[in-house]
Order: C-alpha cells, then structure tokens, then sequence
C-alpha cells in the first residue's frame, strides 16, 4: 500500500541552516498494517508525514501509494489518496461550519461537484449513524458549529472525517499530544477501532513510547531523518519502553535526551 524508496529531504541547502531532515529513508506498508512512529524531536517523523502528503517535494527517491507514483504529485492531487489528523485539533475541520456540514465536504471529498450543495435527508441520517459511533452525543448536535467543541470532540470528529471515504492510507501526527489524558485515551482506542473495521493502512507519530508500543502491529524508531530500528509481530509485542531507550543509545550512540518523550512514558 505503501512504498517509500531511499527518500532524502534537505531543508536551506547551501546555507548556515542547512538541515538533512531525511536521509535515504526506506519503508514498505502491506495493506492493513499500522505503524507507529518514534523518535525525537527533529529526528524526521513529521518530514517523513509531509514528504507523503506532498506538502513539499524530495530531492530524490520516490513514493508509490497502492501502485501509483505520486512523488512529483502536488499535495491537493495526493489528498484523494490520504486521510490526516494533525496535532492541533484546530486543524482538519472548519470552525465556523456546522458538524454536519463538515462532515458533507469530507464525504465529498475527491467526488465530482455540481451546483447542488444541500445535504439530504438520507446523508444527514448517515451523519447520525456515523456520529453515534463516536459515543460523545454529536449525534444530536448536527447544527452545532465545530467551533464549539471540546479539543477532544473535535479530535474524534476530525478523526472520522478522516476516515469516511476509507484512505488508502491513513496518517495520524501526533494526533493525541494537545488531548488530556482521558481523552488522549479514547480518541486512540476510536483510532483502532477504525483501523481495524475499515482495515485501513496506518502510519501514527507519538512521543509517547507506551502508546507506540500498544498500538499497531509495526513500530519504526528515527533520528537525525534515517529509521535505526523496526520491529513487528511478537518481537514488538515483548517490548518495553526501557528496552526502545536502550537501543535507541545502543544504535544511535545517544542517550535519549527528549524531554517530551521521557515525561510522557
């Protein structure tokens, strides 16, 4: 579903800043797998998201999603492809719009449109349906501005936004980190729930090592933009968070000094 091949990122090349924020990345997704992302901060995870999403192009290599070459795509002809949460939940919906009316521009999103606009009767039942799933009682808040929401109301509408039209590839950047804990919790055990029903291919950035390792099937370890460890099956299931510290210094040389990562564990 995914195939990243040797992709490399420099940021303000020739210059004092220069950064290498990918550095001959390689990584393959089987549909349905659901990876989660580590590492700290400028360690590439957020590059690895963007250079997908085509929110700026790769000096080289390449980026196939389900077969097709999408590396010299802009970001609006990948959308179709793609479902993003981000970090901040302001992002991914519009304040000043009804849920409902959010959730039609999602529905419609990579579909021809016409001049009509309004949203039918069978659509708005199917918002409720969908909504009632989330169990926050949104379902009965179809007029409600977004706006209005709690951080984790819109999170988890943002999430099955993200969703509805099922994305061949679903990315979640550190979609929990604004959310308190309790909501943290439930807006993650939605993002599993609707991975595993949709059977959706999933890539998910944390800071939190107890939460990459809970989650998902597979789990790739960055820094200084290379992957340095990956695990999958019962090798992932067996780890701890002291076992990840300690190969993070065994193979990067380091000790891991990311405060965000270590007061989140």
């Amino acid at each position: 579903m995914l195939k990243v091949n040797n992709i490399y990122k420099t940021f303000n090349k020739g210059t004092v800043n220069e950064k290498k924020a990918l550095n001959g990345v390689n990584l393959e997704l089987n549909e349905g797998d659901f990876v989660t992302i580590i590492g700290g901060n400028g360690a590439g995870k957020s590059t690895l998201l963007n250079s997908i999403c085509g929110v700026f192009t790769v000096d080289r290599g390449t980026v196939v999603i389900d077969g097709v070459d999408v590396t010299k795509l802009p970001e609006h002809k990948r959308a179709k492809y793609l479902g993003r949460v981000f970090q901040d939940p302001m992002m991914g919906t519009a304040a000043d719009m009804w849920i409902e009316e959010n959730m039609s521009l999602a529905f419609r999103r990579g579909k021809p449109r016409g001049l009509k606009w309004a949203i039918t009767n069978k659509e708005r039942a199917s918002y409720r349906e969908m909504l009632s799933h989330l169990g926050l009682g949104l379902e009965n808040r179809l007029s409600s501005k977004v706006g209005l929401l709690s951080g984790g109301q819109r999170q988890a509408l943002t999430l099955l936004m993200a969703v509805m039209q099922k994305p061949k590839l679903l990315l979640l950047d550190e979609h929990t980190a604004a959310l308190d804990p309790k909501t943290a919790e439930t807006v993650l055990n939605l993002s599993d729930r609707f991975i595993k029903d949709e059977g959706l291919t999933a890539m998910m950035i944390t800071h939190n090592m107890n939460d990459a390792i809970a989650h998902g099937n597979k789990l790739i370890m960055m820094h200084e933009g290379r992957i340095i460890y990956s695990a999958e099956g019962e090798e992932k299931k067996s780890l701890t968070v002291d076992d990840l510290l300690k190969k993070f210094a065994d193979i990067s040389g380091n000790e891991l000094a990311n405060d965000r990562m270590l007061l989140s564990n």
